[in-house]
């Protein structure tokens, strides 16, 4: 069997500061922390977080008082920084900065007077923070309908936003629907899409040319797994989400070359599990290098 492991693969920048933050503050303050939400949507990193001693809560009222406390990299709502300062709980800030550079951007755009637009999928952590964190109202699309069907009047000034993983792809036709609906109008800037998700997406496309099958290795729970799984299927190839080697079907693979994208130790896992049915020859596809890295809270940065 034929294995061709997609480039680039495995976490981001942002989600490898967001696990080193909760490690590190295991390492200087003990345990336990206390995670608010998953820190990432991945069963095997909170698995083996909560192991060390993080206990992850979707409510600060779950907190005792003074306990050490991490925000999740999709970032939070302001009323929930205030209900954490009201407390005094000592806050490790984990958002991804590149969400934080949304935040930031949306907070410019409502002082300049224009209608905030967000680009994302209604109850997912990032956009709930991202509409609580903008001092204004803003209006969530998910399709290029939902933009038809604005009542705003066309010559609103608007500004949009974007849930910083939907790739370039993912929201190219709702960027142009809301340009063509509006006389005055700014934003995205292409820059705020999660460059990892893009790529990721990309490397997909890239594996689906080659293979007849598409393993993406993530967390059921997870946007971007569901959302790569989904671009698999959409390009004519047979795509299945697992968490890790067991949930592996033989059935899949006859007759098959498989493709696997996702955090190392689970891709080793899941090619372990194919290698078990047969003798397999791994090659990996050229791809996008990604060298970014993220600054750590000042806390725990010389730590």
């Amino acid at each position: 069997m034929e294995v061709y492991l997609a480039q680039p693969r495995g976490f981001c920048a942002g989600v490898v500061r967001a696990i080193e933050i909760v490690e590190r503050a295991l390492e200087k303050y003990g345990p336990p922390v206390y995670v608010r939400h998953e820190i990432v949507h991945n069963k095997y990193v909170v698995e083996s977080l909560k192991s060390k001693g993080a206990i992850f809560v979707e409510e600060l009222s779950e907190v005792p008082p003074k306990a050490v406390t991490v925000f999740s990299a999709h970032g939070v709502a302001r009323s929930v920084e205030e209900e954490a300062a009201a407390r005094d709980l000592p806050v490790l800030n984990a958002t991804c900065p590149l969400v934080t550079k949304v935040h930031n951007q949306g907070k410019r755009y409502i002082g300049k007077g224009r209608t905030l637009i967000l680009i994302g999928h209604a109850g997912h952590p990032e956009v709930e923070g991202t509409m609580d964190q903008v001092p204004g109202p803003v209006q969530l699309v998910q399709s290029v309908e939902e933009v038809k069907a604005l009542t705003l009047p066309a010559d609103t000034p608007v500004a949009s936003i974007t849930q910083t993983t939907l790739s370039v792809d993912d929201t190219k036709d709702i960027i142009a629907a809301l340009q063509a609906r509006f006389t005055d109008i700014q934003g995205p800037d292409i820059r705020d899409i999660c460059y990892a998700t893009q790529n990721r997406q990309s490397a997909v496309r890239d594996l689906s040319k080659l293979v007849d099958v598409i393993l993406v290795v993530g967390a059921a729970n997870s946007s971007n797994s569901n959302r790569l799984r989904e671009i698999g299927t959409e390009a004519g190839v047979a795509s299945y989400l697992i968490a890790d080697g067991s949930e592996l079907n033989p059935e899949w693979l006859k007759n098959a070359r498989a493709g696997a994208s996702a955090p190392e130790v689970l891709v080793d896992d899941v090619i372990e599990a194919m290698r078990r049915l047969g003798p397999v020859k791994v090659s990996v596809l050229p791809g996008r290098e990604e060298n970014i890295e993220f600054r750590l809270p000042a806390q725990l940065a010389a730590s």
